[in-house]
């Protein structure tokens, strides 16, 4: 081999030798791949997974004791979702019902779609039949509740609330009215969400406190009190029935406060029911009570002649007259709406709880309320009826006016008008509580046979017995 090819053959060997070791030499450079699975460092993602910073929600059921579903929706797990409501909420009513729900929409992402109507019991009726009920049902009276409670299609919410909740935040009677029928035995057909109070006694305090006259505490005061005004040369009374094709129903109403008064809850429901009837000792006992102020020429404006003839809505009327001609008018708050133009209330009126008869019958007070229940069971729609557990529910509607909350979480600081305030005082004052008992009798009674024969025996066309007999017969078979 001569030199230059000795010389090649050494210069492609080295060349052939850097390839192996550059091969080689990259080769190894890649291997150190397991720096690139430092990616352990991205799984350090349990960094991700601490997720549960998201659902550490299961600590919220402690400051939200009415169910796990409304924690659930403070969390936000339901925002987007939608929960349709109705009721007789209109104009004015629903924007302020609008308004109340709108802080737990912003808080939930809840879109809470209410609408009203006037003819509530007749569309209600057919959505509910044709299978298209709303999630929630506001009910100004529970006897058509009743009726959907009865078949079946009503969500118990028993199973819905916490029941420890419900006794915590209501007094039992709200809690006994909202237990209905259902096809298996009792339910808890729905949760009260605003209350109006009946068991008032109106007076001019301006003149009153002038006169010297003491607020009574006791049925036998409330007597006394009557008697001295009618000693002094007035009438202690105003009262008045007629109200055109309803007229009898406030005489209804009387009858009513005093059965609370004189009997037992047990009693009061039964007879709303049919089962104690009308001609029994209770019902007779309570009317004599009533009687004892109606009957009595010197106790009543224009005497009890008059009491058939003059409106509910004049009725209070005289008591602001100067002088008043008369100084006592038992009814619910909304009369205040009748009284003359210009008067302002704990200046120019006032007004007390009607007073106990029997002590062992505690403080009752009659009224009315809105009943919320549900027909469609989603995790939203449960959050949203827990939330009308609270009085939180309905804050904004008791601030602006025109709301009364039942719920013991509530506050008088929230009312701003004095009326009110105190109708909500003397409710969260109750030692029981009832819903009017017409309003929950069937129709030909409660608003039919009731208020006639009332009115008949006020007037002296019928006598008591009559009267009685009259609406036992009338009582559907």
């Amino acid at each position: 081999m001569n030199k230059k090819s000795l010389v090649w053959s050494l210069a492609s060997l080295m060349v052939l030798a850097s390839m192996i070791l550059a091969a080689c030499g990259g080769s190894a450079t890649a291997t150190q791949a397991p720096a690139a699975t430092e990616a352990p460092a991205m799984t350090e993602a349990p960094a991700a997974t601490q997720a549960p910073a998201a659902t550490e929600a299961p600590a919220m059921p402690a400051a939200a004791p009415q169910g796990q579903e409304i924690a659930n929706a403070y969390a936000g797990m339901y925002k987007g979702t939608v929960v349709t409501m109705t009721g007789p909420f209109t104009d004015n009513d629903a924007v302020k019902f609008d308004a109340s729900v709108k802080a737990f929409e912003d808080a939930t992402g809840i879109d809470i779609q209410y609408n009203g109507s006037k003819e509530f019991e007749a569309s209600i009726r057919v959505a509910v039949e044709g299978g298209s009920a709303p999630d929630i049902v506001d009910f100004p009276q529970p006897g058509l509740l009743a009726n959907f409670a009865a078949e079946g299609k009503v969500v118990d919410l028993s199973g819905v609330i916490n029941p420890d909740w419900l006794k915590q935040n209501y007094i039992q009677s709200w809690l006994d009215m909202g237990t209905m029928d259902g096809p298996n035995g009792k339910i808890t057909a729905g949760v009260w969400a605003r209350a109006n109070g009946k068991s008032l006694v109106f007076y001019p305090k301006k003149a009153f406190d002038e006169a010297g006259y003491k607020i009574p505490e006791t049925w036998d005061d409330l007597m006394a009190l009557t008697k001295q005004i009618a000693d002094d040369g007035d009438t202690p009374w105003c009262i008045g029935i007629e109200s055109g094709a309803a007229t009898g129903w406030a005489m209804t109403d009387w009858v009513e406060d005093v059965m609370l008064r004189t009997t037992s809850l047990e009693n009061y429901d039964k007879w709303v029911k049919g089962e104690l009837k009308f001609d029994s000792p209770e019902v007779r006992n309570a009317l004599k009570y009533v009687t004892d102020i109606w009957f009595n020429d010197a106790y009543v404006y224009g005497g009890r002649a008059a009491i058939p003839t003059t409106s509910f809505g004049d009725a209070p009327k005289p008591m602001f007259d100067n002088p008043p001609k008369c100084w006592l008018h038992r009814q619910g708050n909304f009369i205040t709406s009748f009284f003359p133009e210009g008067l302002q209330p704990g200046v120019d009126y006032d007004f007390f709880y009607l007073p106990p008869i029997d002590p062992q019958y505690g403080k009752p007070v009659l009224g009315a309320g809105d009943i919320y229940a549900v027909f469609n069971d989603r995790p939203e729609v449960r959050a949203a009826i827990q939330y009308f557990s609270t009085g939180d529910s309905v804050k904004g509607w008791v601030q602006a006016g025109g709301a009364i909350s039942p719920h013991k979480d509530s506050s008088l600081d929230w009312y701003s008008d004095p009326v009110t305030r105190k109708v909500a005082e003397i409710i969260q004052n109750a030692t029981a509580f009832r819903f009017d008992g017409s309003d929950l009798m069937p129709g030909a009674v409660g608003a039919g046979s009731f208020w006639k024969s009332m009115t008949d025996y006020v007037s002296g066309s019928i006598d008591e017995d009559t009267a009685l007999k009259q609406i036992d017969d009338s009582w559907p078979k």
